[in-house]
């Protein structure tokens, strides 16, 4: 990492401190900041702090999990989107376009369709998401005869069209008033209901996501190339196709499972990345991270202090991620001239 890649990143980095800081003490019950750290030192030290008991519940029961899953699933979903992109040589690919948001919608949907608790509700999106990449692939694997990747995606978009029918038919045949409310929340976003116990879960499936695009990190910059190039360089573009593929899945689902639809993230942070790194994956990966994760951070602190009702995060992403991302088309557009 060169000097100008090191300051982009500890410039990331600090802001996302920051944001972190303001969301533990942002809220209906606002926490200052020395409040804050002595509540976090004493955590980390096992002494106690002196400070109203309130205090202690608020940082660590009630904010800490909800700011430690935004940080996951906001560095998740944007690391999964700069992967998708960088695979798929196309900068309008996110993290949803081989279906694995419209599988684990399937899942959710049926869950809650069924009654089911929360853990069964978030283990069959995760396996909702995982199934319906895995058809994608298997449907991909059957045609021969076309460029591999272009048939990803368009079994990706049929397939998730299907998934998408399923969701609404379900939608319609669910109790309006129990259980279609639930349904409709879930597939709007949200981190309200976001546990410890939902962390231990999906935090681990996330980071394991994302271990295997850390290590190749160099290998998948060779894909940026065509695949006889980059076979002529010794890379195996297949077994690279799968575990981006296999790696990006894991971590979108997982993210999935435990807030519910959440777009733009993965398709507008890579973006922002890589104006300012640059398209070398192994400086866009962690820069991507690191501002997926204080983007969701600030978006979901914003979602539940601007009103008296929390707003969905994918209508709040949406609005914000829109501008956004036609900010950064105009910004291309020009540096390109």
């Amino acid at each position: 990492m060169n000097a100008r890649s090191f300051l982009v990143f500890a410039l990331a980095a600090a802001a996302l401190a920051a944001v972190t800081g303001l969301a533990f003490a942002t809220g209906r019950y606002p926490v200052a900041f020395a409040d804050l750290l002595r509540v976090l030192w004493a955590w980390l030290g096992g002494a106690p702090h002196g400070l109203d008991p309130a205090i202690d519940t608020v940082v660590l029961q009630i904010r800490g999990p909800r700011v430690l899953a935004a940080l996951l699933v906001g560095a998740a979903l944007a690391a999964a989107g700069a992967a998708y992109q960088n695979l798929f040589r196309n900068p309008l690919v996110s993290p949803d376009i081989l279906g694995v948001s419209a599988g684990a919608a399937v899942g959710a949907v049926l869950g809650i369709f069924l009654s089911l608790g929360m853990v069964a509700i978030q283990s069959m999106a995760l396996a909702g998401g995982l199934a319906a990449v895995a058809m994608v692939y298997v449907v991909a694997q059957a045609v021969r005869g076309h460029d591999p990747l272009l048939v990803l995606v368009l079994a990706g978009v049929v397939l998730g069209s299907l998934f998408g029918a399923f969701v609404a038919l379900m939608k319609y045949l669910a109790d309006p008033y129990n259980q279609l409310p639930a349904i409709t929340f879930w597939l709007l976003g949200s981190l309200a209901s976001v546990s410890p116990r939902d962390l231990w879960l999906a935090g681990p499936l996330m980071l394991a996501g994302l271990l295997p695009l850390w290590l190749l990190r160099w290998r998948i910059n060779v894909l940026s190339l065509d695949d006889e190039e980059a076979r002529a360089l010794g890379v195996s573009t297949v077994r690279i196709h799968l575990a981006v593929i296999a790696s990006a899945t894991l971590m979108t689902s997982a993210a999935v499972a435990i807030s519910g639809v959440i777009g733009w993230i993965g398709l507008v942070i890579p973006h922002f990345a890589r104006l300012v790194t640059g398209p070398d994956f192994s400086r866009l990966l962690p820069v991507s991270i690191v501002l997926g994760a204080g983007f969701l951070v600030g978006v979901d602190t914003l979602a539940r202090s601007i009103a008296d009702i929390e707003v969905p995060l994918g209508v709040l992403t949406a609005f914000i991620g829109t501008p956004l991302f036609l900010w950064l088309l105009t910004t291309a557009r020009k540096g390109r001239q």
